[in-house]
């Protein structure tokens, strides 16, 4: 799993204590893992809902991010020779993420990054269905808030070349009627252009089947941008994005049967360590 391993411990919208989850993973048979919890944002502005209902002000949610790469390393030595664990997070792409991911980098020394897109317009987009309507209000509708989430997301991929990119489509998440997306040129064009540029740059991509298990008809990447990977070689590994015990593994199977019928490989690749750019 290229995305996963959030934890109670460590996020405030999971459950579990991290050392749980590493542990369910080696049960279920994983030879490898990524763990790659949500940045800490640096601005007291972008701090996640859950984390502030909490009270948690910067200082608490960096010091929290220390402590996750202190027990993720912990892990990683505990299980080593028994399930490879590789240690990295999520990125955001919020303004001013590039000087706060290149800051988290330089500090913790992660071995591989998700590059993850989750606002626009510096809205939670993934979360509340009226921040999702406000931003692409924002974006001078839902085509426009496409496009602004494919262009964040070459941003993000050209500064950092994370090593796996995030839950690809993700923007299509409050969206019913997504599929007519695909069929709008300045949108497919722009899904395109980034696909291109992951295949140059040797990514990989996150096949997200957390959209599965909340509901969704397939995981994220949809099956049009999914052909169109598998025809350009680029590769795509299997991320659970786990938030804890129960949504481990969960969704797998189906993803997996979902990318073989499209012609995809399940000769997983796993990310290459310290590619990222700082």
């Amino acid at each position: 799993s290229v995305h996963g391993g959030h934890s109670g411990s460590f996020c405030g919208h999971a459950v579990d204590p991290l050392a749980a989850v590493v542990a369910t993973y080696a049960e279920q048979g994983f030879e490898w893992i990524c763990l790659t919890e949500h940045m800490a944002p640096l601005r007291h502005a972008m701090i996640p809902p859950e984390e502030r209902k909490d009270g948690m002000d910067v200082a608490a949610v960096q010091k929290r991010f220390t402590a996750y790469f202190a027990e993720a390393r912990r892990l990683q030595s505990q299980w080593r020779g028994r399930m490879e664990i590789l240690v990295g997070f999520e990125t955001e792409g919020y303004t001013g993420y590039e000087s706060e991911v290149a800051e988290l980098i330089n500090r913790h020394q992660p071995e591989m990054l998700v590059g993850s897109v989750h606002h626009i317009h510096d809205l939670l987009f993934d979360n509340k269905i009226e921040d999702y309507h406000r931003a692409a209000q924002i974006s001078g509708g839902i085509e426009g808030l496409y496009c602004d989430y494919f262009d964040k997301q070459l941003e993000l991929i050209n500064r950092f070349e994370p090593a796996v990119v995030g839950h690809f489509d993700l923007i299509r998440i409050h969206d019913p009627d997504y599929r007519e997306r695909w069929k709008v040129p300045a949108v497919m064009d722009r899904a395109m252009r980034n696909l291109d540029r992951i295949g140059e740059l040797g990514l990989i991509l996150d096949l997200n089947v957390r959209a599965l298990s909340k509901g969704a008809e397939e995981p994220y990447i949809s099956e049009p941008l999914m052909a169109y990977a598998i025809a350009n070689g680029i590769a795509m590994t299997t991320g659970d994005d786990s938030h804890g015990v129960a949504s481990i593994g969960k969704g797998l199977a189906a993803g997996v049967g979902i990318l073989e019928a499209n012609g995809g490989s399940s000769n997983w690749v796993k990310p290459e360590c310290n590619r990222h750019r700082n």
